[in-house]
C-alpha cells in the first residue's frame, strides 16, 4: 500500500505539471535555441584578454592567473617588451596565452588574481566545439582588438552572440551591493578599448524592482 501511495503522489506532480503547462501557468521550459533566457547578473561565460583605452595589452605575463587556477587549464609565458615598441606598459607582456576550456570549471580566480585587470570573463555562452583542439583557446583567440572588439573562434555559428563577448560579467561590476555600501554605484575596474558594459551594478532596490521581489525576497 504504501509503495502505491507514493506512485500516486508521483502522478499527481506529473499531473499538477501538465495541466500548468496546457494553460499557460507555470512553464519553465525556453525553447532554445530559438529563445534564450537573460543572463543572470553575475554569470561567468567566456574569457577576453583587454587592451586599455589606447590600445596597449593589459596582460603583463605575470602568470597569476595559471597559479591560482584551480583546475591548472591556462598557461602562460612571458617575454620582454620591446623598449621601443612595447606590447604593454610594463616590463613584460603575455606572448603565450591559453586557455583549455575543457578543464575550465569558470569560477572566476584568474579574474580575482590578476593584478593589471587583463583578464576578464563575458557573458558568452555558446562556444561548444566538437574538436578537442578547437577548445584550446589561445592568446589570438582571447584577446581583443584595439578598437576593443573580441574575436569569436566561430563566427559563422547562428547560435552566437557576438554583443556577450562585449559586456563585462558581473565580478567586474560587484562593487555593489554585494559589497561595502559606500562603494555602491562607483566603478571600480579600468576601461578597455570599446563598447564593452563597465558600469557598475545597480543597486539592490532596481534589481528588485526588475525581478519583482521585495527587500524582504517575498514575491
Amino acid at each position: 500500500m504504501g509503495v502505491l501511495a507514493e506512485f500516486l503522489k508521483g502522478l499527481a506532480v506529473t499531473g499538477k505539471t501538465m495541466i500548468r503547462t496546457i494553460f499557460g501557468d507555470g512553464l519553465v521550459t525556453t525553447q532554445y535555441p530559438k529563445e534564450k533566457r537573460q543572463k543572470p547578473q553575475r554569470f561567468h561565460g567566456r574569457h577576453v584578454l583587454n587592451r586599455y583605452p589606447d590600445g596597449m595589452e593589459k596582460c603583463i605575463g605575470c602568470e597569476l592567473c595559471a597559479g591560482v587556477c584551480p583546475a591548472k587549464c591556462i598557461y602562460v609565458r612571458g617575454e620582454d617588451n620591446d623598449p621601443d615598441n612595447p606590447t604593454s606598459p610594463g616590463e613584460r607582456y603575455g606572448y603565450v596565452y591559453e586557455i583549455n576550456m575543457l578543464r575550465c570549471i569558470f569560477c572566476g580566480l584568474c579574474v580575482e588574481a590578476c593584478p593589471t585587470e587583463a583578464i576578464t570573463m563575458t557573458t558568452l555562452f555558446e562556444f561548444s566545439t566538437t574538436s578537442r583542439n578547437d577548445a584550446i583557446y589561445t592568446r589570438e583567440t582571447l584577446l581583443m582588438d584595439e578598437k576593443g572588439n573580441v574575436p569569436h573562434m566561430f563566427p559563422e555559428d547562428p547560435l552566437i552572440e557576438p554583443k556577450e563577448l562585449l559586456t563585462a560579467d558581473g565580478w567586474v561590476r560587484a562593487t555593489a551591493p554585494a559589497g561595502m555600501a559606500a562603494y555602491e554605484g562607483v566603478q571600480m575596474w579600468q576601461r578597455t578599448a570599446g563598447p564593452a558594459d563597465w558600469s557598475p551594478e545597480p543597486s539592490q532596490d532596481e534589481i528588485d524592482a526588475t525581478t519583482g521581489k521585495s527587500e524582504d525576497g517575498d514575491g
